[in-house]
């Protein structure tokens, strides 16, 4: 995820990155010039037709698809960020959850230390494991043989073998004495709290929006688009063709940015920092461990 300073208010307005809709528009946003001159010379130099011609009653209809059109980008835009937020969310809430159950092993195994840097080598693996379950590839930086070669028996579901490690792990404690039947009850359900957090973000990455919708959005913004200088042409003459491109990006730049965050596990520029809170996770479970031993 791209980190910037909200109150830099000119270098966020003329900066240019990766991500950015005006490199991945400006192609066709050439193109959309020529369409816009094209119907300009016809209309005007070619037909010769005037304000009180038919074709500028063309406005009325534009202006009303205008309306339907915004609500609809609205719709889109707002879907897409709920499900951008509602990720986070859950990665917020696999932090709390992950303090939480350190505290708890450490506070109950006190005098095990050996169970406890086992355990907390669990937790700091499962959101790493997690981030590259749900994106393209992992970007870990700290690589560790622990990791590396637990890495090499994950064969399936990398989260949800770490959470049958711990179970396994939690259920030979309670064996020998060492956790009671109460502890081992709140552990197990701070146990499939991870799971529900992966089956959360699960349910995101593979339930995209409808193609039906994402397609017709298209097509009604390039229809409204390419009606834009047929109906206004007349009017404002030669300034159809940059208004014709403004409008352009700006309405297929909301569709793109829909586009991108409705998907927030891909480690692109916008996506949620999986791996920087996974970092921010490990280190947290560390100090909790490192601070018994104190």
């Amino acid at each position: 995820m791209r980190a910037y300073n909200t109150k830099h208010f000119l270098k966020i307005l003329f900066s240019l990155h990766k991500s950015d809709t005006l490199k991945i528009l400006f192609p066709s946003m050439i193109l959309v010039g020529l369409y816009s001159w094209g119907v300009k010379y016809l209309e005007i130099e070619y037909f010769h037709l005037t304000s009180k011609s038919g074709i500028s009653n063309v406005g009325l209809i534009h202006s009303m698809l205008g309306f339907v059109l915004s609500l609809l980008l609205v719709f889109r835009t707002n879907t897409a960020y709920d499900r951008w937020w509602e990720g986070r969310k859950l990665w917020g809430k696999l932090v709390n959850d992950t303090r939480n159950f350190a505290i708890k092993i450490n506070s109950i195994l006190e005098d095990d230390r050996q169970s406890i840097e086992q355990i907390a080598r669990y937790l700091k693996f499962f959101p790493h494991f997690l981030a590259k379950h749900l994106s393209k590839e992992s970007t870990r930086l700290a690589l560790d043989e622990d990791y590396t070669e637990l890495e090499n028996h994950i064969k399936h579901h990398g989260p949800s073998e770490i959470v049958i490690l711990l179970t396994h792990k939690l259920n030979q404690l309670k064996k020998e004495g060492k956790i009671s039947d109460i502890e081992m009850l709140y552990l197990d359900n701070q146990l499939s709290g991870f799971l529900e957090v992966c089956g959360g973000c699960e349910r995101i990455k593979n339930t995209p929006i409808p193609y039906s919708y994402s397609s017709f959005i298209k097509k009604f913004i390039i229809l409204y688009v390419f009606a834009l200088p047929i109906a206004y042409v007349i009017n404002i003459g030669n300034f159809i063709i940059p208004l014709t491109i403004f409008i352009y990006y700006v309405l297929m730049s909301l569709e793109l940015i829909a586009e991108e965050i409705e998907d927030p596990f891909n480690n692109d520029e916008n996506d949620i920092p999986m791996e920087t809170i996974a970092q921010n996770i490990e280190k947290s479970v560390h100090q909790i461990i490192e601070l018994k031993k104190k």
